[in-house]
């Protein structure tokens, strides 16, 4: 028993006595904590937006434990930045420890008002430094943001938190939606290059109105945010091509508002932009729509001028690039690539004139259902119940249909013989392998069939440049080079990028170039 109760006392002093022993003795920093790095550049931001948040890493390579005294912002509680150092936030900190060997990060974020600047241009490069300081001692690492100044687009916010919603016209009546957003006024109804836009929720086209987007605009989305035109509204999209530059620098861009570079290529950031039945005369020429969830939605109008389409590029959209329902599309030198379901897809009939595309799909993020190119003649109801409508027409001529799957377009017919089914390919290099399969089979895949197929080429190399990168010019080992028909190239004379194609038109969108080597 004396022994149990001599183990119990010698272990119940051994605790106190470490328990008051000074184990971390720190030791002011003296100018020589190192960092990750030295100037943290902070991805440009719309003004009143939130960036990302970004870190820094300080290491103190000493075999000392030490205390930095003052680790604070330069510009001090008025700053635009924030920080976060061992879990807490703020501006200024005292007497942070790190110790012997080790590190600690420090999380920076921002959001700047672009209104508290006097006389800023369009951008301005907003800059502050984190202080370390112990004495006479000092060391700073840089912060850099570039602000952009933007457009607001919102819809209205009442006391209570209800956001406003539109309201849709349908058949002439006037039908409440659970869309947020709000119909543009007159004086938004034409977009310029000055400025960017971003837009929260649907920014809408009245009805009987025009929205004008000119060349050089940049148009950002919110997540969720897309925009909608009405009955008898009309988008007309007037980029151009710059001939003293090898980019299109006067192009419309859409994509999302996030701008980190981190950002540049997740799809689905955005909802689409939405040409409702009844809207009529939508035009878009060079624009790059990319990570949108839907890139284009048109529906109904199939005998009208709904959608015309030229010069235009579309990545990344987490479904569709063009969804068209029973719609008109007419295309020209357009380039769609990474869809997560089908890159064009042509459903319940309409009318469909596409020349000199190239409709790639390279997804790589999850499995898809789609090809690049589907086309169908019916729409289900939420009882499987078919609707169908024809299919007037739908003509591919001069194009590339291309994808890292098999087959990569697809004729999805419910046969009825009141529903016209009308298509052909004139021209047109496709990927479609169907040895061991006999689910595409009969009249439609019909490939001697010269009412459908013409001047066909299958499952040959187009020799993109690099598709999962979004880079479709094809080389000059190419199976497309020359095999365009020379009728369809005089009705578009000039490649995507500015490219005459007169005399030996390629499939697509581009004229073949010889790649430069990495």
């Amino acid at each position: 028993m004396k022994r149990i109760i001599y183990f119990i006392s010698c272990c119940l002093f051994l605790m106190l006595w470490s328990s008051c022993r000074k184990d971390f003795e720190f030791t002011q920093s003296n100018g020589t904590l190192t960092f990750s790095r030295d100037t943290v550049y902070l991805d440009t931001v719309f003004t009143n937006i939130g960036s990302s948040t970004y870190n820094l890493k300080v290491y103190n390579n000493s075999n000392e434990d030490l205390v930095i005294p003052s680790l604070k912002l330069g510009r001090g509680e008025s700053s635009s930045y924030r920080l976060n150092v061992d879990g807490m936030s703020g501006k200024v900190f005292q007497d942070v420890e790190i110790l012997a060997k080790d590190s600690m990060y420090v999380f920076i974020e921002t959001t700047i008002d672009f209104n508290d600047f006097t006389n800023p241009d369009a951008t301005y490069l907003y800059t502050d430094e984190i202080e370390f300081t112990s004495g006479t001692n000092s060391q700073k690492v840089e912060l850099v943001t570039l602000v952009k100044d933007a457009v607001f687009i919102y819809p209205s916010k009442s006391d209570d938190g209800i956001v406003e919603t539109l309201t849709v016209e349908v058949d002439g009546e006037q039908i409440s939606s659970e869309i947020q957003g709000r119909y543009l006024t007159e004086d938004e109804l034409q977009f310029t290059n000055a400025k960017p836009y971003v837009i929260y929720g649907y920014a809408a086209v009245p009805n009987n109105k025009t929205l004008t987007i000119d060349a050089g605009a940049r148009i950002h989305f919110h997540s969720d945010s897309g925009l909608f035109v009405g009955e008898n509204a009309s988008l007309q999209v007037n980029g151009s091509y710059s001939n003293d530059q090898e980019t299109l620098d006067n192009e419309v861009i859409f994509e999302g508002d996030r701008l980190e570079p981190s950002f540049s290529d997740i799809p689905g950031q955005w909802g689409t932009i939405w040409l409702y039945e009844g809207s009529r005369n939508n035009s878009i020429n060079y624009a790059t729509i990319k990570n949108a969830t839907v890139a284009i939605l048109s529906e109904g109008n199939p005998n009208d001028n709904k959608l015309t389409l030229t010069n235009t590029q579309i990545y990344n959209s987490s479904n569709f690039g063009v969804l068209g329902r029973n719609t008109s599309i007419t295309a020209q030198n357009l380039v769609i690539n990474n869809s997560g379901q089908s890159s064009f897809a042509a459903t319940l009939g309409g009318r469909y004139n596409i020349t000199h595309a190239t409709l790639a799909n390279y997804w790589s993020n999850s499995f898809r259902q789609f090809p690049a190119l589907l086309i169908n003649n019916y729409v289900l109801d939420e009882e499987n119940t078919a609707y169908l409508a024809d299919l007037s027409e739908a003509n591919f001529n001069n194009c590339i249909i291309y994808g890292n799957d098999n087959p990569e377009f697809v004729l999805d017919e419910i046969e009825d013989e009141q529903v016209a089914f009308n298509f052909k390919f004139t021209n047109c290099l496709v990927r479609f392998q169907n040895a061991s399969s006999t689910d595409y089979s009969g009249p439609n895949y019909d490939f001697n069939d010269t009412t459908h197929y013409e001047n066909m080429l299958f499952n040959e190399d187009p020799d993109f440049n690099n598709p999962s990168e979004n880079l479709l010019t094809i080389g000059e080992d190419s199976k497309a080079i020359d095999q365009g028909n020379s009728i369809f190239a005089n009705q578009v004379p000039l490649d995507v990028l500015n490219t005459n194609r007169t005399v030996a038109p390629d499939l697509g969108a581009y004229q073949h170039t010889i790649f430069e080597e990495d």
